[in-house]
């Protein structure tokens, strides 16, 4: 009994062997992808992803949209408590126009100031005119006196009247000199006014730029994959508080042996088939290949060993096909991606471009 049950057993262990090695040669035999022409490399389909992210510490106030929403470029998607940066702006408005104010009372006062040098000036003029008069006396009573036509007393008369007219057209001189001088400092005034206007004006400006950034818009079009923060919370400045992804820039990583690194470049075309979705196609360009071998190899190694040396590949799908299934877009989806080595080869059927059923 006991050499049946070991002859029986040893049977079954032969035909489950037989089985085995069978199926293995069919698998090995079965045909495997559309040709030589063609390389292949497994990957997951990714997208670029965005965070929106506040830039300055604060309190979130509101958000706006929830996880899996499509958002479109400039949408606001959340805003933080932006009470006291609007109370700082009210503030700021009010010293802009209080330098305004400052710049009409500088210009005013310079008005004044120039009015004066131009009483200053007419003042010159008359005491200069009041000089020449009375040089011209002394000059006739000099004569005269000389002649004994008129008394000495004249002649001293006359002489102070000329040291008076030249003592008062100093006078008029130096008030016009001073005058000169209120009209310059006045002009610095009114230029220090103005600068004080820009410089507050420019508080207001960077008040309302940050006041633009307490209002987080989407830079792109995606969908929100993440919320990771909520209404009341108090973030840091670079605080994240939204994940967006960006399903109009997605591509798929893979990679392929060095033996067939060195003939796929930049732009050659590839197709994306997906677990998911495997009767359709993607089509895409190759975008990036690796100079450089992702696993280094031994020092002394085999044939089979070399073909461990793996070149990183980039395909970006087109976007005209990523904007059209927008809402079939799913990053992280795994797949294959064929790239056609030579040009000339044509795609095979089970690789055509077919639209979603």
């Amino acid at each position: 009994m006991n050499r049946t049950r070991l002859w029986r057993l040893g049977v079954g262990l032969v035909l489950v062997a037989a089985v085995i090695g069978a199926a293995q040669a069919w698998r090995l035999s079965r045909p495997q992808g559309p040709g030589p022409g063609f390389v292949s490399g497994n990957g997951r389909i990714e997208a670029v992803e965005i965070d929106i992210a506040t830039k300055a510490a604060g309190r979130l106030d509101q958000v706006l949209v929830e996880e899996g929403d499509l958002v479109q470029a400039g949408q606001v998607l959340a805003r933080m408590d932006l009470q006291a940066l609007q109370a700082q702006r009210d503030e700021a408005v009010a010293r802009e126009q209080q330098a305004r104010d400052a710049v009409a009372g500088a210009t005013a006062q310079l008005a004044m100031r120039r009015s004066d040098e131009a009483a200053a000036g007419a003042a010159v003029t008359q005491r200069l005119a009041e000089l020449d008069a009375a040089g011209r006396r002394l000059k006739r009573a000099t004569t005269l006196a000389a002649a004994g036509a008129v008394p000495v007393q004249e002649l001293d008369d006359s002489e102070a009247r000329m040291r008076s007219a030249e003592a008062a057209l100093a006078a008029a001189r130096a008030q016009q000199d001073a005058a000169h001088a209120a009209v310059e400092a006045a002009r610095t005034q009114v230029v220090g006014a103005r600068s004080a206007v820009m410089a507050a004006a420019a508080t207001t400006a960077r008040i309302d730029a940050e006041l633009r950034d307490g209002v987080l818009v989407a830079p792109r079009a995606g969908r929100i994959q993440y919320r990771v923060a909520q209404p009341g919370e108090v973030l840091g400045g670079g605080g994240k508080v939204l994940n967006l992804v960006d399903l109009t820039d997605v591509y798929m990583s893979f990679f392929i042996p060095e033996t067939a690194a060195g003939r796929v470049a930049l732009g050659s075309e590839v197709r994306l088939q997906l677990d998911a979705a495997p009767g359709f196609v993607l089509p895409a360009t190759v975008t990036y290949v690796a100079s450089v071998a992702q696993f280094t190899p031994k020092s002394v190694e085999t044939a089979s060993e070399r073909q461990k040396l793996m070149f990183r590949v980039k395909a970006q799908v087109d976007r005209r096909v990523l904007e059209h299934y927008t809402a079939q877009v799913k990053a992280g989806v795994p797949g294959v991606a064929w790239v056609r080595l030579d040009h000339k080869a044509a795609w095979p059927a089970e690789l055509a471009l077919r639209s979603l059923p």
